[in-house]
């Protein structure tokens, strides 16, 4: 089992920065991957961004590339997510997820960490 908490969610005028954090803890060495959701209020949860756990290895949504990063320390169990050029649309509850391995879903999930971007 895998334990997440995210932090950093906030309320920030647009053009404004974030950072997320993501801290993992229990079995993280089994640990492949892990990634930020992001659900705005009446729309499904979305991809936003994913890191390899062991391999130098990132991925993006399209409407975040240039503008987020993902990165980790693998020696705090942790994920962040810097976000910049924050835009109305950004606004969401992000999630941390988690998994295993390459083929499975993400059994793994945070609570969730409301971000608001006011124009």
């Amino acid at each position: 089992q895998v334990q997440l908490v995210e932090s950093g969610g906030d309320l920030v005028q647009a053009g404004g920065s974030l950072r997320l954090s993501c801290a993992a803890s229990g079995r993280t060495f089994s640990m492949y991957e892990m990634v930020w959701f992001r659900q705005a209020p009446g729309k499904e949860r979305t991809f936003v961004a994913g890191i390899r756990w062991s391999v130098p290895f990132t991925s993006y949504a399209d409407a975040v590339k240039g503008r987020f990063t993902i990165s980790r320390d693998n020696a705090k169990n942790t994920v962040y997510l810097q976000m910049n050029t924050l835009k109305p649309e950004d606004t969401a509850v992000y999630y941390c997820a988690a998994r295993d391995n390459s083929y499975s879903t993400y059994p793994y999930w945070g609570q969730g960490t409301q971000v608001t971007v006011s124009s």
